[in-house]
């Protein structure tokens, strides 16, 4: 077990450098400092001083890999590599290219993201997974009919759609919630109600046809057959058994995206003036912030590598094969 998680965390170091070997030639090769200094300072036809001192005030001024008029050690050290790529692996992410610290704006938003999006991962979970095996019991009949048709219709339906209806019904029209805005106060409930609902219903369809699915697929096995000659009531079999054998299914979907809790939802966030990651990812992206984007991305690889690696080690505490072999 010790060598399979060893194993899985050498992958995640792997492919970490990759993302960020891949994320440096996007944002220095591909799109180089002078294309940067353009798109903030504006427009096409600027001259070469102006751009030249808008990367020296931000660090943009050196060479890729290799410095040449560099003596020694300098040679390596004073490249946007060494001073741009290396420090994301100790988690310094430096400053905005407006001046900003990014590790300050990170801890300051961290708390917002994850106020609103662990409510609506963990009731989320829940609710799919009590709706999905609600239709599994009633199979064959009109409720579970109406069910799949149910979810068919909510997956049909734009993120968006949801957000803009739900503000429209709950805010403006019932005036219920406040339409937007955060508070760090008692009534902070007031203001994640709607967007912790909005993000249940948005995922109930897609992935409450999924459980459904492979609900039934459990319940035609051997072993389901085996409670009930037991004398297991049908919603003991359900709820004990059949769930108990999906979990390898529902951890691949549940648990990758534990830490990714932290980094928000872009567009909840925007719509609803949640002060956390996401909407700082937008603004990054709107106000051509290319060391903040950067960090973000580089955030948003490491959590999610973070999140496999805890899906590999869930996979060893619920499945034997896993853990023995």
């Amino acid at each position: 077990m010790a060598n399979y998680i060893v194993r899985r965390l050498f992958y995640g170091v792997l492919v970490l450098v990759g993302v960020n070997l891949l994320t440096f030639v996007l944002f220095f090769a591909v799109n180089t400092p002078d294309d940067m200094a353009r798109m903030n300072i504006g427009g096409k036809r600027v001259s070469a001083d102006a751009i030249q001192k808008w990367k020296a005030e931000r660090g943009y001024d050196k060479p890729l890999l290799w410095n040449e008029k560099a003596q020694g050690s300098e040679k390596l050290t004073q490249t946007l590599f060494f001073q741009r790529s290396l420090p994301l692996f100790v988690l310094d992410f430096g400053a905005t290219d407006t001046g900003r610290d990014i590790a300050y704006e990170l801890s300051q938003r961290a708390g917002p993201s994850l106020a609103v999006a662990a409510p609506t991962f963990l009731l989320g979970v829940f609710a799919v997974v009590v709706f999905s095996l609600v239709l599994v019991f009633f199979r064959a009949t009109y409720l579970e009919f109406w069910g799949v048709a149910f979810c068919v219709f909510l997956l049909s339906i734009s993120g968006l759609f949801y957000i803009i209806a739900g503000q429209f019904l709950f805010s403006k029209t019932l005036n219920l919630v406040p339409i937007s805005g955060y508070s760090n106060g008692p009534d902070l409930v007031v203001f994640l109600i709607l967007p912790v609902l909005i993000g249940i219903v948005s995922r109930l369809g897609g992935e409450a046809l999924f459980y459904r699915t492979m609900f039934l697929e459990e319940i035609g096995k051997d072993y389901v057959r085996t409670a009930r000659s037991k004398g297991l009531s049908e919603t003991m079999v359900l709820f004990r058994h059949v769930l108990g054998n999906a979990l390898l299914p529902i951890l691949t979907s549940t648990v990758a995206v534990l830490p990714l809790l932290f980094m928000g939802a872009l567009i909840m966030e925007s719509f609803f003036g949640i002060p956390g990651l996401g909407s700082f990812t937008i603004d990054a992206i709107a106000g051509q912030d290319f060391a903040g984007v950067r960090a973000m991305v580089f955030l948003g690889s490491l959590l999610y590598i973070l999140g496999l690696v805890l899906t590999d080690i869930s996979y060893t505490l619920v499945d034997p094969r896993v853990r023995l072999g």
